[in-house]
């Protein structure tokens, strides 16, 4: 697939924030029925990050954005638009991309959240492209942040060994450029029909907040666990193999896939339906959990700090969460 498009995406910086306190199994083993050996076989989780008090999914992103703006070398008055990725938001509204423009002094940006939980920042990078390839905007800060402590039940065996706090950002910009660099697709899809695996079902909009769901624990991640790994599986491998196909690439091509870090499991079945060799999958759940919306740019600036993504690398991007949604991207480094 030629990109005509005379404007390229790149992404010009990176960063990331995982809060200081470590929650590890052998903690979770004093206040669950559960054991060391059981989270991690079922899950590759080792440990998961827990924000303090003072951190926010605000806070943890604004900290995040900084680096990126640092990495790619530009002022936060340089910024056109914020967005942010989170299911966790600080408050219903302002969004929480307003307290983080706030935090960073971006005050000549846009700045507004989005919602599709773990696909949230894969989501947020098909609509960062298509403001990019425009030449609408020239940089634009894209962050995933989630503090999925304060709304996992720490007394649910099945979701809270799962979860992790972070927050991981990317910086892109616009660049006039008739070569296919930086993301040359992305490939985004929700089915509805599913919304009930994994969700938080404590009514808001539709009953308000009320004491019989607050005492139901309504207000905490619920989740299927074996239906949704069939279905995250089969979603994830389709979408990755469609974003490569649209490219014109196979798998041989692309030197690192970054899969949302939901399940060690899911990871090792889809690079197997992939035939791709683990070994050039990038992998941190053990250290993170799931850290949802946050799990990508998490991964993405882990892998190029450590030198895992050089200059003229291809890296494919792929994720499922809540909605269902699920979605693919493709980088020219």
């Amino acid at each position: 697939m030629t990109n005509h498009n005379k404007f390229q995406a790149i992404v010009a910086g990176t960063g990331a924030y995982l809060p200081e306190k470590i929650l590890t199994n052998q903690d979770l083993e004093k206040t669950l029925d559960t054991s060391d050996a059981w989270i991690t076989e079922r899950t590759g989780i080792r440990e998961r990050r827990i924000a303090s008090e003072e951190e926010s999914s605000s806070v943890m992103a604004a900290k995040a954005g900084k680096q990126a703006l640092e990495d790619g070398g530009i002022g936060p008055e340089e910024v056109d638009l914020i967005i942010v990725a989170t299911s966790s938001p600080d408050v219903l509204f302002p969004s929480t991309a307003c307290f983080v423009q706030n935090e960073l002094g971006a005050f000549g940006s846009a700045a507004y959240d989005i919602s599709a939980v773990c696909s949230g920042f894969v989501f947020g990078l098909s609509i960062v492209e298509q403001y990019l390839k425009s030449g609408r905007y020239k940089n634009i800060l894209l962050i995933g942040s989630e503090v999925n402590s304060r709304i996992v039940d720490w007394s649910d065996r099945g979701t809270c060994i799962l979860f992790g706090d972070g927050a991981g950002a990317l910086l892109l910009k616009s660049v006039e450029q008739e070569k296919s660099l930086g993301v040359l697709s992305t490939h985004i899809y929700s089915d509805g029909s599913l919304s009930d695996l994994i969700c938080v079902p404590g009514g808001i909009g539709r009953t308000g907040v009320n004491k019989k769901d607050i005492d139901d624990k309504k207000y905490f991640i619920k989740m299927s666990g074996n239906a949704t790994f069939k279905v995250a599986v089969k979603r994830m491998t389709d979408v990755i193999r469609e974003a490569l196909e649209f490219n014109g690439l196979c798998m041989e091509e692309v030197g690192l896939l970054v899969p949302h870090q939901a399940n060690q499991r899911i990871i090792r079945a889809v690079a197997e339906r992939l035939n791709y060799p683990i070994e050039k999958v990038f992998m941190n759940i053990h250290k993170y959990g799931n850290t949802s919306g946050a799990s990508i740019p998490i991964g993405i600036d882990e892998a190029k700090r450590s030198g895992r993504i050089q200059a003229g690398d291809t890296s494919v991007l792929g994720v499922v969460g809540a909605g269902l949604t699920w979605g693919s991207a493709v980088i020219k480094w």
